[in-house]
């Protein structure tokens, strides 16, 4: 199942699991915590009094009380001291042992907070990174829907150096807003285009009394077999469709069905309606997430989403940035949606 960033309070969510940044009492504090125990209400604290604390880097569950949520994954996360004190591996433990505890109650769904990014200090792109590895390598053997909530924009970094070359690769590709006088000159340019279309070709009344002197259609390219047919005939030529393409790409790269949804953060039953129906239609972000999955090049992705109509273009952000990871050989599915929720953009799968 599909891994996403959401920028939301974690409290109203709901899924069948949501994990708590907790301290060792277990017993409620500031940040994520206090907001959790909070909506949770009272009956949140009475229960954890009894379950005794956690150490850090472990995991306990408790319902979810008066939340959304059925059940809350308590964890507790390391302060940062540097580095220098087992931090990462600590972090790592907590979402290992969240997502063991999540799949043995039979959770489906569970969102995260960024552990430790807060009061605890951890510096948030470590964070992070710690983060989207562990989900990362857990959804390589399971099926989970995760969802790594981020409560407001300053909680979330990419590493400068991506952020610097991507902004750099938009500058480049969208186009410049256009001054007034600028658009009063291409308003007057269009005019007198207009103008002289008007001039060359006369009106219907004029043109009835023209000769007719206009070529023969010429066949088109797209239907070389049935150019002068019918619109039925027409519509039996029709060229191959994207689940048909998808399968055949797949086959091509020797992928298996399970990785390539999962490459392409793709839920299993949306792919099982994929390959049982020659004309599903997906969205642009599951196409040019399977794009991505099967790390075709720029025109061959292009090539797949016309398959379902859809293009690539340089009008607007998202394009431009799958552009750039294509262009750049990423296929990283998990960096290019980090990427395009920190330009406030649609993720992929």
């Amino acid at each position: 199942m599909p891994f996403f960033f959401l920028r939301a309070d974690i409290t109203t969510l709901d899924c069948d699991c949501i994990v708590n940044a907790a301290n060792s009492s277990l017993l409620g504090g500031g940040g994520v915590d206090g907001a959790i125990h909070r909506a949770a209400g009272p009956a949140l604290r009475d229960y954890c009094a009894g379950l005794g604390g956690c150490a850090t880097g472990e995991a306990k569950l408790s319902p979810g009380f008066a939340l959304p949520a059925k059940w809350i994954i308590h964890t507790v996360g390391p302060i940062w001291r540097g580095g220098s004190h087992n931090e990462e591996d600590l972090l790592a433990a907590c979402y290992r042992n969240s997502l063991a505890l999540a799949l043995a109650q039979g959770c489906q769904s569970v969102a995260f907070p960024l552990i430790s990014a807060g009061a605890y200090g951890y510096p948030r792109d470590q964070a992070l990174a710690v983060a989207v590895r562990e989900i990362r390598a857990f959804l390589l053997s399971h099926e989970l829907e995760i969802t790594l909530v981020i409560f407001d924009k300053s909680s979330f970094h990419l590493p400068d150096s991506l952020l610097r070359d991507v902004t750099a690769f938009l500058d480049r590709c969208m186009p410049a807003p256009a001054s007034m006088e600028g658009r009063n000159t291409a308003v007057f340019k269009l005019r007198k285009s207009a103008k002289r279309r008007m001039d060359l070709f006369p009106r219907p009344a004029e043109r009835e009394q023209a000769p007719a002197t206009m070529p023969p259609p010429v066949p088109s390219a797209a239907f070389p077999l049935c150019a002068e047919s019918s619109l039925d005939e027409r519509l039996r030529c029709l060229d191959e469709s994207f689940s048909q393409m998808l399968l055949r790409k797949i086959d091509e790269k020797g992928f298996t069905d399970v990785a390539c949804y999962k490459r392409a953060n793709v839920d299993r039953k949306l792919f099982s309606k994929i390959r049982s129906d020659p004309a599903y239609h997906p969205s642009k972000p599951t196409a040019i997430a399977f794009a991505i999955a099967l790390e075709l090049s720029l025109d061959e992705a292009r090539e797949l989403l016309m398959k379902a109509g859809f293009a690539l273009s340089h009008s607007n952000k998202f394009d431009i940035i799958i552009e750039y990871f294509i262009s750049n050989g990423n296929y990283d599915i998990f960096q290019i949606n980090e990427t395009l929720f920190a330009f406030d953009q649609v993720l992929l799968g």
